[in-house]
């Protein structure tokens, strides 16, 4: 395999596609036949944000530094040409107006070599270098580990490119690296937190809140996609707070309650449904409403949950909307996000259940630790979900009162 095949129905996320400066080595093959991929995410800051917002990391600063040193060298080398210039101008009147010839006769002209892109710029092309599976590449792999555990300004992940949408959880999108942005931002909010992610695909996002938060439930559905989503978790454990957890576990929103049976792979204890009761008090999702139908299931999967836990309930969302001509509109929409801010309507207005929800659109100004494109369409959501009668107990989630009805087309 020398390169990527691209097919009707085939999506390549952005990170992937215009990531500068990013090498995505061809790990292994998985479960079913897929080329897996391995990126490493470099942290540009890490912290809470002050007043100053734009921060840069100390190699960002080293490279400034040294990219100053060349322009003043390139200066006085500029100076010092000029001086010469100048000080040969009554030489050069006295010679005779003859050109300057080599010795084949051809005219000699001095041209300036042009600067190299350095190693940090942002304009380098990328392009996916692929490796066969072997075990010299399993042992270098393993070396990586190894130095990775003393670079905690690197994120490494495991994911798929250029996959059919049934597979797209398997690659890493830009809402994950903006809900990421926030979480850095914002570490204080969620220190010793017990939080769930939905639709966690690779599990960026999930290993980002671990560095801060004390429990982390990474949740999605198929057990190839959760056995990516652990082996990037086991890749980054390094990057964990000190006594923090992150748990891998399955979660189907077309179910009406969770997978307790023993013998499932990433199935839930008793103790585990027990704590994601009790103590759940922050749930993120990115990039997860890109289907109607899928959408219907988040939010009646998030409406159950709510109900479920004693504790009230922050809900970020992060999403980007995504333009496309429809020969229904014959115009430029977003179906599918006016479809999710008509669910976000619905969700609030529900006002005779257990819990009041309240939603609120997030400012996205603040700092930016990955290196991505935050574009104008990238948005963040805050939904908060407070109790208002005694929550239902149990590994099953209590009945949805109503159900999300869909937006008349017209």
């Amino acid at each position: 395999m020398d390169r990527i095949v691209f097919h009707h129905d085939t999506v390549l996320s952005d990170i992937h596609l215009l990531l500068p400066n990013t090498q995505h080595l061809m790990a292994r093959l998985n479960r079913v036949g897929q080329p897996v991929f391995t990126t490493k995410f470099k942290i540009l800051w890490k912290g809470e944000a002050t007043d100053t917002c734009e921060r840069v990391s100390a190699s960002e600063k080293e490279e400034d530094d040294v990219g100053s040193v060349h322009e003043e060298e390139e200066e006085k080398e500029e100076e010092e040409e000029e001086e010469a210039a100048a000080s040969g101008e009554a030489d050069e009147e006295e010679a005779e107006d003859e050109p300057d010839l080599d010795d084949d006769g051809d005219l000699k002209v001095s041209r300036r070599p042009k600067a190299g892109l350095s190693e940090g710029s942002r304009r380098a092309e990328v392009f996916p270098i692929i490796l066969r599976q072997s075990s010299a590449v399993q042992e270098d792999a393993s070396d990586d580990e190894e130095d990775d555990r003393d670079q905690p300004d690197i994120i490494r992940i495991e994911h798929t490119m250029a996959t059919s949408l049934q597979d797209v959880g398997k690659q890493v999108w830009r809402g994950a690296f903006l809900l990421a942005d926030y979480i850095y931002s914002h570490a204080s909010v969620f220190r010793n937190a017990t939080v769930l992610e939905l639709g966690a695909g690779t599990g960026l996002t999930s290993i980002i809140m671990a560095t801060t938060a004390k429990m982390v439930y990474s949740t999605d559905v198929g057990e190839d996609l959760l056995s990516m989503c652990q082996r990037n978790a086991t890749l980054n454990r390094h990057l964990l707070a000190a006594e923090g957890e992150l748990k891998v576990r399955q979660l189907d929103w077309l179910k009406d309650d969770l997978c307790t049976e023993e013998d499932e792979e990433f199935s839930w204890t008793e103790d585990e449904v027990a704590d994601l009761y009790d103590n759940t008090s922050v749930i993120i999702a990115a990039d997860v409403c890109y289907d109607d139908d899928l959408t219907d299931g988040f939010f009646r999967t998030v409406y159950r949950l709510c109900n479920s836990m004693t504790k009230p309930c922050t809900i970020y969302l992060s999403l980007e909307k995504r333009m496309n001509f429809t020969l229904r509109h014959m115009d430029v929409s977003c179906d599918a996000y006016d479809y999710f801010r008509h669910c976000l309507r619905q969700l609030e207005a529900l006002g005779d259940g257990p819990h009041r929800f309240h939603v609120e659109p997030l400012a996205t100004s603040f700092p930016q630790c990955l290196q991505y494109e935050r574009i104008e369409h990238l948005e963040l959501w805050k939904v908060t979900s407070t109790p208002t009668v005694e929550p239902q107990r149990g590994g099953k989630y209590p009945p949805t009162p109503t159900q999300p009805s869909r937006p008349d087309p017209t």
